[in-house]
C-alpha cells in the first residue's frame, strides 16, 4: 500500500497535528496509557524498576526498510520487533516505548491508521505500553523511530564481548533471503530464547543478526581470532545462496558463543526441550587468526549491510 495520497481530505494534513495525535491515541487503544503514564505530557512517568535497565532505538524509513509491497500493519509491527530483537540479544524484556514520527503532509490517514494498529497489536502481544512520542513534518519522508526501554530478564545480561578462542558458534533459525521471502517483516523476535540463553553460564557473548552474519560476527570475534565457519552447516533459507545467507541481513536471529568446555550435546538437548520449534545450529568456532582451517569460509570475501556505504541498497 502506497503511503501517500493525492486527496487532501484523505491526508494527515486535513487533520493537523492535534487531531492527528487524538487519532493516534485511538488507533493505539489500550497500549497507550493515560497521562502522566502515557501520551499527553511533556514526558511520560515510568515506575521505578529494580535491576539493570536497557534502552535501544531503531527506525523504519520508507524506501529503506519498507516499500509499497509491505502492508502498513506489518510496517508498524516491524518497527517494534526490530527493537525487541535488540533486547532479545542481551537477554532483556521490554518495559515501555516512545515513538517519533516524521511525515510528509500527503501521507494517507488510512495508511497511517493501519500502521498504528499493527504497532498496537504487536505491542499488546509483547506487553509493551507506548507511553509517548512526537510528530513532525518533513517533505517527501515517511519515517518512524522507536525508542524501547527494557530490563534484564534475569541476573545477567549478555553483551557482544566475552567470546574466547575455541568457543563454538551457534545461530538460531535460518539465514538469507529476508527480502524476497518477506522474513524481514514477518520474523518473530527471539525474546524467550534470548532470556533463556542469558541464564546459561556457558554462553559467553551474543548479538542479533541484522546486517548479515559475515559483518555482524566481527563484533563478537575475540582479539587475535577469526570465525571458522563450516559452509555446509549454515542454515540457509530455501533457495538462498551461501553469499545470501552471510550477507543479506535483516534475519533477526541470535548468534552466540558457547564455551568450548561446555557439554554441547547436553546444551542442545536442553534447547530442544525449551524451544522445540526454534532451530539451533552449530556453525563453527573461533580459532587463532593464523590457523583458519582450509575448508572454513573466508569471511573477508563476504560483505553485509553497512549504513552510508555508497552501494548500500537495502530496499
Amino acid at each position: 500500500m502506497h503511503p501517500f495520497t493525492q486527496l487532501f481530505s484523505a491526508s494527515v494534513s486535513a487533520l493537523g497535528e492535534e487531531q492527528l495525535i487524538t487519532a493516534i491515541r485511538r488507533w493505539l487503544g489500550p497500549v497507550s496509557p493515560r497521562a502522566p503514564f502515557g501520551v499527553g505530557d511533556d514526558c511520560a512517568v515510568l515506575p521505578a524498576r529494580r535491576g539493570r535497565q536497557l534502552i535501544t532505538v531503531d527506525p523504519v524509513i520508507y524506501g529503506r526498510h519498507f516499500d509499497d509491497t509491505v502492508p502498513p500493519r506489518a510496517v508498524g509491527a516491524k518497527l517494534l520487533k526490530r527493537n525487541l530483537s535488540d533486547l532479545a540479544a542481551m537477554g532483556g524484556r521490554p518495559t515501555a516505548a516512545v515513538l517519533a514520527l516524521t511525515l510528509d503532509a500527503r501521507v494517507s490517514r488510512a495508511w497511517l491508521e493501519q500502521f498504528y494498529r499493527g504497532l498496537a497489536a504487536c505491542a499488546r502481544q509483547h506487553g509493551v505500553p507506548i507511553v509517548g512520542g512526537d510528530v513532525a513534518q518533513a517533505d517527501g519522508l515517511v519515517a518512524a523511530s522507536l525508542t524501547l526501554l527494557g530490563t534484564a530478564a534475569g541476573p545477567r545480561i549478555l553483551t557482544r564481548t566475552g567470546a574466547r578462542r575455541g568457543d563454538a558458534l551457534y545461530v538460531t533459525g535460518q539465514l538469507g533471503g529476508s527480502r524476497p521471502s518477506g522474513h524481514h517483516y514477518r520474523f518473530t523476535p527471539r525474546l524467550d530464547e534470548g532470556a533463556w540463553l542469558a541464564r546459561q553460564p556457558a554462553v559467553r557473548a551474543m548479538m542479533d543478526v541484522s546486517d548479515g552474519l559475515a559483518k555482524d560476527l566481527r563484533a563478537l570475534t575475540p582479539r587475535g581470532a577469526v570465525a571458522a565457519l563450516d559452509p555446509a552447516a549454515l542454515p540457509r533459507r530455501r533457495g538462498c545462496s551461501l553469499a545470501a545467507a552471510l550477507s543479506d541481513g535483516e534475519d533477526y536471529e541470535l548468534v552466540f558463543a558457547l564455551a568450548a568446555a561446555a557439554d554441547h550435546a547436553r546444551f542442545a538437548a536442553a534447547w530442544q526441550r525449551a524451544f522445540p520449534r526454534t532451530r539451533l545450529t552449530r556453525i563453527g568456532r573461533w580459532v587463532a587468526a593464523h590457523r583458519l582451517p582450509a575448508d572454513a569460509l573466508d569471511l573477508s570475501q563476504f560483505a553485509g549491510y553497512e549504513h552510508l556505504r555508497a552501494n548500500a541498497d537495502r530496499p
